[in-house]
């Protein structure tokens, strides 16, 4: 497998601390985003701990064998509420976590929170992540008039985070890969501000993934930067 990669991230221009935390590992393949929940005490803590025990981790586990992606999170999960209990007790801290994986020629997604995974091909952008919000949990349960008294602030609550005490549900998700495939992962600091079809026309015009990633950080920081955006993104030029 033959890929190109690059991450950047940014505090944008209202934030007093970026929050935001990414893993970029090309000799494991592994990649993550973290997002620390700003409403919370320690975000940048909960995210930084979230992507370092990612790391470490991973580090011992088998190169070229199957990972399990829940107990791996389980296991993040209580470092972050440990970490929290020392940072704020009755509250703890939380953060986003969204982890991908090239292996064995396929795309593995792990995923909790509204951090976002997206894959575009063959001119075609998809989006492989369902934000764990208010909203979405109650379309999902009641159908699409449940969630339409919601707030803006109530609709985009999370529903799951990293820090938790009950350890999060974890979205897990498997692809087969194909030559020209380009995978991005990003805080909602970039999709709050980018909508879907500019990301395909980035994602899909840049000649290399840094060209790309600081295009897509660059627009959001020219839309207000109300929010740290960060940016993976990852060209997979063979298979």
């Amino acid at each position: 497998m033959r890929i190109r990669t690059a991450a950047q991230t940014d505090i944008g221009k209202i934030r007093e601390e970026n929050e935001d935390r990414f893993l970029r590992d090309d000799e494991l393949r592994l990649y993550a985003v973290a997002d620390g929940i700003g409403g919370l005490a320690g975000g940048a803590e909960a995210a930084e701990e979230a992507v370092g025990q990612l790391s470490t981790l991973t580090r011992v586990l088998p190169a070229d064998g199957d990972w399990d992606f829940p107990a791996l999170i389980r296991t993040i999960n209580q470092h972050v509420v440990r970490r929290g209990r020392t940072i704020d007790e009755l509250c703890g801290i939380g953060t986003t976590l969204i982890v991908v994986r090239l292996s064995h020629q396929h795309l593995q997604v792990a995923h909790v929170g509204d951090s976002s995974c997206f894959l575009h091909r063959d001119g075609a952008l998809e989006k492989l992540t369902l934000d764990h919000t208010v909203e979405n949990e109650m379309r999902a349960r009641h159908g699409r008039g449940a969630a339409d008294h919601l707030s803006a602030r109530t609709r985009n609550a999370l529903t799951r985070c990293v820090g938790q005490p009950k350890p999060p549900e974890v979205d897990i998700l498997t692809r087969p890969l194909k030559a020209g495939d380009r995978i991005l992962l990003c805080s909602d600091g970039v999709t709050r501000f980018i909508q879907e079809p500019e990301l395909a026309d980035i994602l899909g015009q840049a000649a290399g993934p840094t060209e790309a990633v600081e295009a897509l950080i660059v627009l959001a920081s020219e839309r207000g930067g109300f929010d740290n955006a960060t940016g993976v993104l990852i060209f997979v030029d063979e298979v």
